[in-house]
């Protein structure tokens, strides 16, 4: 196995820089992140690239990847992830993004989710070469007098730049006192660190930069600051050669969550529109940008087909959280056999019901008559429908397809 020092060697600070700025939104500042990569090479020293999350919640989907992809590959160069459990933090509370404050969590809550918030990054990342830090070591120790102190680094027209404060004031939507400490908290946690990187999505970028400033105010190398986009769900389209759509979220329901079922988070990518797919492999895919363009070359001169090339994307996520043997057999069809006893046929409706792909005959109707339901490639809308024997290809809404077998 190749030590740290030999790994932040297995690629020149060039082919470095082009993968882990890929898909970047901001970089503060280029030279320095690319000098900082240059002196890494020569003396073998890994950088320490730094990504906190308060674990507010248990589980995390796609969209929260894409900061650890961006890690991931950090780390597969050799550097060391140093990953920040916000236990502190969480009990706090930040709006980031939000227009009003998030509640603050129990201790307890914050420490069951944090467990869970491990297992799942450690599905990205390689739990031998990462540092975990929960910033209550630190933060937790601080006395009033030093949060004071802290405080008096910063002015309250300084902090209400921040765009979700400032939205706050134009709409007299209330702020608290100590929702305008969190960022210096954020930032303090790069001091006790030592980041030589910072990560996070865009809508961090204030606090990121609260974390560089303070660490140059400590007598330290300031940090590099590299933010990403946030992710469009799986409802997302390409309009005027731009991808629109909402963000990845569980309340809208378009999301993969790492923790479904490996056939649950095939069959939600495959429908994604064709451009999509090349968003989500520049923000998720561990494969290089030369092979991601080799793969779209392909499929605009018809040498593979787009859903040839949804389906190696998908098998790579299905493997990234579920193993190789999952991955393999994801998208295959599941079948299910249904009896017609000693009728000639099955309204939609009941054989939707014996395939456990409704609940019951009145739900199955409603999805009928709502026009989320075809067989063998056609929409039905009738639910008395009659269902010959023979084999069935049925999909309900985007997601679940299966053989249904009549006999």
């Amino acid at each position: 196995m190749l030590d740290d020092k030999n790994l932040v060697r297995r690629a020149t600070p060039d082919e470095q820089f082009a993968e882990v700025t890929r898909g970047a939104v901001n970089l503060e500042t280029e030279p320095e992140l690319r000098a900082r990569l240059k002196r890494s090479y020569e003396t073998g020293v890994p950088l320490r690239i730094k990504w906190g999350a308060d674990p507010t919640t248990p589980d995390i989907h796609l969209g929260h990847t894409v900061v650890l992809q961006r890690l991931r590959r950090f780390q597969e160069f050799g550097h060391l992830p140093v990953f920040i459990v916000g236990d502190f933090t969480a009990t706090i509370g930040d709006p980031t993004g939000k227009n009003a404050t998030r509640p603050p969590l129990s201790m307890d809550e914050v420490r069951q989710n944090a467990e869970t918030y491990k297992s799942q990054v450690f599905k990205i990342l390689d739990p031998e070469r990462t540092e975990i830090r929960f910033n209550s070591e630190w933060l937790g120790k601080m006395t009033f007098a030093d949060v004071i102190r802290l405080e008096a680094r910063y002015t309250v027209m300084r902090m209400l730049e921040r765009d979700d404060f400032a939205k706050r004031v134009r709409e007299q939507r209330p702020i608290s006192i100590h929702e305008l400490v969190y960022p210096l908290a954020q930032g303090w946690d790069s001091v006790a660190v030592r980041a030589d990187v910072e990560l996070g999505g865009s809508d961090q970028l204030f606090n990121l930069l609260v974390g560089r400033q303070l660490m140059r105010e400590e007598g330290l190398a300031p940090q590099v600051v590299l933010t990403g986009p946030i992710l469009e769900g799986l409802d997302a389209k390409a309009v005027d050669g731009k991808i629109v759509g909402d963000k990845m979220s569980k309340s809208l329901g378009n999301y993969v969550g790492i923790t479904e079922p490996p056939d649950v988070q095939f069959q939600k990518l495959m429908p994604i529109a064709d451009e999509l797919l090349w968003r989500y492999m520049q923000l998720l895919s561990s494969r290089s940008i030369g092979e991601i363009e080799e793969m779209r070359s392909k499929v605009a001169a018809a040498e593979l087909h787009p859903n040839e090339a949804k389906a190696l994307f998908a098998r790579e996520i299905v493997a990234r959280f579920h193993g190789d043997e999952a991955a393999g057999t994801a998208g295959d069809i599941q079948t299910v056999r249904v009896s017609l006893g000693e009728a000639a046929s099955l309204p939609l409706n009941k054989l939707l019901v014996q395939a456990k792909l409704a609940e019951s005959g009145a739900k199955a109707q409603a999805v009928i008559i709502q026009g989320g339901v075809t067989v063998d490639g056609e929409r039905v809308t009738d639910w008395r429908r009659a269902v010959l024997p023979g084999s069935h290809d049925v999909t309900v809404g985007k997601r679940v397809k299966v053989r249904v077998e009549v006999a």
